[in-house]
């Protein structure tokens, strides 16, 4: 399995983006919702006058205790600290309020919220009741947290089976994230029986979706013929798709692929430039660092001199 991503980094990427800042997610946030004909704070949202959304949905809350779209974009404002200055314990207490008026997004978030910063077990089991309440309404990505604390299970032990079904759920509602998991159990044989071809029927849905690291694993995959027919060059278009979405594992194997020649064809200069794109990411190498070293020589050495004939 991959490394669980950081709960809180899950629950942000529910909200659309709005700062340069804004880190990088195991999946694309979600586009901003569509306004509604006449609703002036989504409105003004989506215009970047987050000021005056804010004072549209506080408003809209004021006048009917029951919105919770207008609580959840409140919610949202506080999360990224759009007009307001960032507070995230008052971002979950209006999902909170949200979920508790019967609202799946806001179980879903506020969820996620109580996961981000190593919870005490009261907080884990109410994170759970929440993500529950947001799966019986169909949220994949609640279903997929749900299979991640399978995974961790309090540390006893893996549920790999219960993981694998609430995966399968998330993935089947569309979650990009549960697919990726997903795949990778059918990678591994976990809670499933081991089978490459239908982790990469997954790990394609994952990327189509966007997943730059189910583009990675397809990838490998292909390299390999594991699953799916062997493909080059296929593999490396998709190492370079998942390399400028940033992902530093691929920017890493593309320089192997283009130092190589492997799948494309041979080009120190640009493996050199993904290479430091994945270093400044933090992801160092040495190997490949040698690899460019020894390249870079070979094609910069004057040729040798014929060999003299014996007589």
């Amino acid at each position: 399995m991959k490394k669980a991503p950081v709960f809180l980094a899950l629950w942000l990427a529910a909200a659309p983006a709005h700062s340069a800042e804004t880190k990088s997610a195991p999946a694309p946030a979600p586009a901003p919702p569509s306004a509604p004909a006449g609703d002036a704070a989504y409105s003004a949202y989506q215009l970047g006058n987050y000021k005056a959304a804010m004072t549209e949905a506080q408003k809209r809350v004021a006048t009917n205790p029951g919105d919770t779209a207008a609580m959840l974009l409140i919610g949202r404002l506080y999360a990224e600290g759009a007009g307001v200055t960032a507070d995230r314990k008052k971002a979950a207490e209006w999902f909170r309020r949200a979920a508790d008026a019967g609202d799946a997004q806001g179980a879903y978030l506020y969820g996620a919220s109580l996961l981000a910063n190593s919870p005490a077990e009261k907080e884990l089991e109410s994170a759970r009741a929440y993500l529950q309440k947001a799966a019986d309404k169909k949220n994949g990505a609640a279903l997929n947290l749900l299979g991640e604390l399978s995974l961790r299970n309090n540390g006893v032990f893996s549920d790999f089976e219960k993981a694998a079904e609430l995966f399968r759920r998330g993935a089947e509602l569309g979650d990009a994230d549960a697919k990726y998991a997903l795949a990778e159990l059918y990678k591994h044989g976990k809670g499933v029986a081991k089978d490459n071809g239908e982790a990469a029927v997954w790990f394609k849905s994952a990327a189509d979706d966007g997943h730059s690291a189910a583009m990675v694993e397809l990838a490998i995959l292909q390299f390999n013929g594991s699953g799916v027919p062997r493909d080059p060059a296929s593999a490396t278009a998709l190492l370079r798709q998942a390399a400028k979405l940033g992902n530093a594992v691929a920017q890493n194997r593309l320089a192997y692929v283009l130092a190589e020649g492997r799948g494309a064809e041979k080009d120190l200069a640009e493996a050199a430039r993904w290479r430091d794109e994945a270093r400044k990411a933090g992801l160092n190498d040495s190997n490949l660092d040698a690899l460019l070293e020894r390249e870079g020589a070979a094609k910069t050495a004057p040729a040798a001199a014929p060999a003299k004939k014996s007589k």
